[in-house]
């Protein structure tokens, strides 16, 4: 019997029945996996292997936030300490009141550009990440990408004691090598994220850079204080050898596809194979197909304003937690970890409800992703706001900050995983395309911290810094809202049509699916 006489209902993610069409009455089952390895799908740990990248990219892209304070000599680069507000009180009151005599003499321009330096490589691969790994495959691209960066991070402070502009090329080409893993990786969910999954498992996958975020902060902070090695150099030096470790289990456990992996079983590669439709070959890139279409410049604006705000807090906070709260280094690396710790909560719980919604058919996939993406946005840009109101009471201030970025979390069911819904086969491209529009924040928002604080970091210039990000964090969740679809276009399909179609029974909960092949004069956008 023909494929596309088959209708498959996918029920709670356990099984596959495929039912013809075409009359007859023969009915496959296809288990995703064997019962008594349910826990155990070969898809399962490649996300677990992918989190555990992640969280080694952000490990080794943040640790130098926090040990850029230590390094730096606070009397050369600190030049005005919040002189005119009521926080002064707590200098006097500080557990690390002595005035730190780090290596470097960098002021705060300096500093902006050592954080903001990353991005300038980082930029750089992003759409060639996305094409090479829908080309060749992922998994190298994306391990490689890792392991290059956790080499460099390893070198870097020979870098740092040598010349500052030998540090700026290192972490340029840190960025250059953490550039494709996002695209990558979105090449690979590609092939191994059934359409029902596609939430769960990427949030799953991804929420790895907050849990990165979240240890690498404190353990940095630890490090600056009490590890070897003079202290703040311990700090590359653990991370960039975990990195190393990581590539070690990653080519031994994942594949680019199910067809690839040696230890699939059968059961979940005849699963997978058959919700996840590929072309044989890949087909040429419409660029101008994406280029023109408003779908994609939803997710463009969307990802670029929400990395304004989270990069300008990620690279910036440890400062702010000096500067203006006045914690020493290793309450600060433990408190700037807290936002990411609630980040990580809410992306995790955000990809779990996001399907649950999608596949109960209570919302929409346009409408699920514009309703997170809208929260993802508009919380932050609020709690943001009020942080610059609060006074000098730490406590609250670590409460709303935490909050502001944590809420971000809900975007990567919104915008986040939105490339796989509006264009499959060229997810990888897509990411790499908005990952790299969604970059410059990365080096400018640091750039703007510099210069607003460069000559008086006081709480006043701060509330400049979080009402630029709230503006921001507002626009983009407004474009979003009103060009972004849960829709495949028709693009996506290249020359081919093949479009895939999706309906659902409320009572059962189960959705079905049917493979059909339009003419190329029938071009028509469904839900």
């Amino acid at each position: 019997m023909p494929e596309s006489c088959h209708n498959i209902s996918d029920d709670d993610d356990d099984e596959s029945v495929i039912s013809p069409l075409c009359g007859g009455d023969e009915h496959i089952v296809l288990h995703s996996m064997d019962d008594r390895f349910k826990f155990l799908s070969c898809r399962h740990i490649l996300a677990f292997m992918a989190f555990l990248g992640f969280f080694n990219v952000y490990c080794l892209r943040v640790n130098l936030s926090v040990a850029l304070v230590e390094m730096v000599n606070s009397s050369y680069s600190e030049r005005t300490y919040d002189n005119d507000s009521e926080c002064l009180h707590q200098v006097s009151n500080s557990t690390d009141k002595r005035e730190h005599t780090g290596e470097f003499n960098w002021d705060a321009n300096v500093q902006g550009l050592i954080l903001g330096s990353f991005f300038y490589g980082y930029i750089t691969t992003q759409i060639p990440g996305g094409w090479l790994a829908e080309k060749f495959g992922g998994k190298w691209l994306y391990g490689l990408g890792i392991l290059c960066t956790a080499i460099l991070t390893l070198l870097t402070p020979i870098a740092a004691r040598t010349h500052v502009y030998l540090l700026l090329a290192v972490r340029i080409l840190e960025g250059i090598g953490e550039g494709v893993t996002f695209p990558a990786m979105h090449a690979i969910l590609s092939n191994w994220a059934p359409p029902l999954e596609r939430s769960k498992l990427g949030t799953f996958i991804y929420a790895g850079a907050q849990m990165g975020t979240v240890v690498s902060m404190p353990v940095s902070g630890l490090l600056c204080k009490y590890g070897f090695a003079d202290g703040w150099p311990s700090v590359f030096y653990v991370f960039g050898s975990l990195g190393c470790l990581w590539f070690v289990g990653w080519c031994f456990l994942c594949y680019d596809s199910p067809a690839k992996h040696p230890r699939i079983s059968y059961s979940e590669r005849q699963y997978l194979e058959t919700v996840i439709h590929k072309p044989d070959k890949k087909p040429p890139t419409p660029w101008f197909s994406i280029l023109t279409s408003a779908r994609v410049w939803a997710i463009v604006a969307a990802h670029f304003t929400n990395n304004w705000g989270y990069y300008t807090l990620l690279t910036c906070l440890p400062s702010y937690m000096k500067q203006v709260l006045h914690f020493d280094i290793s309450q600060n690396g433990m408190l700037s970890g807290l936002p990411y710790l609630f980040t990580w909560i809410t992306m995790t719980a955000g990809g779990q409800i996001a399907d649950v919604l999608r596949k109960r058919r209570l919302l929409s996939t346009t409408w699920v992703r514009k309703l997170f993406n809208t929260i993802g946005q508009i919380l932050p840009a609020i709690f943001l706001v009020i942080t610059g109101y609060l006074g000098c009471d730490p406590v609250l201030a670590v409460v709303m900050i935490t909050v502001a970025v944590g809420a971000s979390g809900f975007t990567m069911s919104g915008y986040g995983v939105n490339h796989l819904d509006i264009a499959p086969p060229f997810a990888g491209t897509l990411m790499g395309l908005t990952n790299a529009v969604a970059t410059i924040p990365g080096f400018l928002g640091p750039q703007v911290v510099g210069a607003l604080t460069k000559d008086n970091a006081s709480r006043g210039q701060w509330q400049i810094v979080f009402f630029i990000a709230a503006a921001i964090y507002v626009l983009g969740s407004l474009l979003f809202l009103v060009l972004a679809s849960g829709e495949e276009q028709i693009w996506a399909h290249s020359g081919v049509r093949s479009i895939t179609k999706y309906s659902s029974s409320s009572e059962t909960g189960q959705m079905f699916e049917e493979d059909r092949h339009l003419p190329d004069d029938n071009v028509a956008v469904y839900q």
